[in-house]
């Protein structure tokens, strides 16, 4: 080889090392100049994982849990919050999840079972807006006619909403659990509720009627099964082997 290959080849070398290590710098810099957009884009699932370990260390050690507080009416799966302010003041969470509202996301990041085994979950801001909406829809509608706007009986003193009769559209309220459109239901005072007894059929139908035993209210097979509660459920009681909204 005369001395103007060996050159040739001794620079396309030095070349291919620069190359080599210019990309292990991009990747190691890449690691530090943006985890946090990395942290924002967790999926809600793994972020459910996070802060069940923060809030787990958080309880260990503290000995209470990360609340917001709420009046005694609020509706048990709707009720502690988590407040990402104390997580963060002691540094047990070094950012709030993109996926909570706190952050911009669609759900509130909320505890059950705060006495015995606190468990992170889910709760679906969409579905909560609707029917705060609905139940506005019905209040304004009862204030003016003196009467609730409901129609068929679906369960012992829950009736479907007559939406033509308020000058509504009723809202497309999709199951985070299945998928399904799901229906708005009023009781005889004029609450709202939203009906998950497909959902809780299907469980029934797939894991038997067994997986009902010890359980009270049928909703908590639902939230056991997934990392999301059911927004403004009625209770279920299985009757006659079918789940069925019971009164308060």
């Amino acid at each position: 080889m005369n001395s103007l290959a060996i050159l040739a080849a001794g620079r396309k070398s030095r070349i291919g090392a620069m190359i080599g290590l210019l990309a292990m710098i991009t990747l190691s810099l890449s690691g530090c100049l943006y985890p946090e957009d990395e942290k924002q884009n967790v999926p809600p699932k793994e972020a459910v994982r996070n802060v069940q370990a923060a809030i787990d260390q958080y309880f260990d050690e503290q000995g209470l849990l990360p609340i917001v507080t709420s009046s005694q009416d609020v509706p048990v799966y709707e009720k502690y919050k988590i407040d990402y302010k104390k997580l963060q003041a002691k540094g047990y969470l070094s950012y709030i999840p993109s996926a909570a509202f706190e952050n911009g996301g669609n759900y509130y990041f909320i505890i059950i079972d705060e006495e015995t085994d606190p468990t992170v979950k889910l709760m679906d801001i969409a579905t909560f807006q609707k029917l705060i909406d609905v139940q506005s829809w019905v209040k304004q509608y009862s204030d003016s006619r003196g009467s609730l706007p409901k129609k068929d009986e679906m369960y012992p003193g829950f009736y479907t909403i007559d939406y033509e009769g308020m000058g509504k559209k009723a809202p497309d309220i999709r199951s985070v659990f299945s998928g399904v459109g799901l229906h708005a239901i009023l009781d005889d005072k004029g609450n709202i509720y939203v009906d998950y007894g497909i959902d809780l059929m299907q469980y029934i139908q797939k894991n038997g009627e067994s997986a009902t035993n010890g359980i009270d209210d049928l909703r908590e097979l639902l939230v056991k099964s997934s990392d999301f509660v059911p927004v403004k459920a009625p209770v279920y009681k299985l009757v006659g082997g079918e789940p069925v909204a019971v009164l308060p």
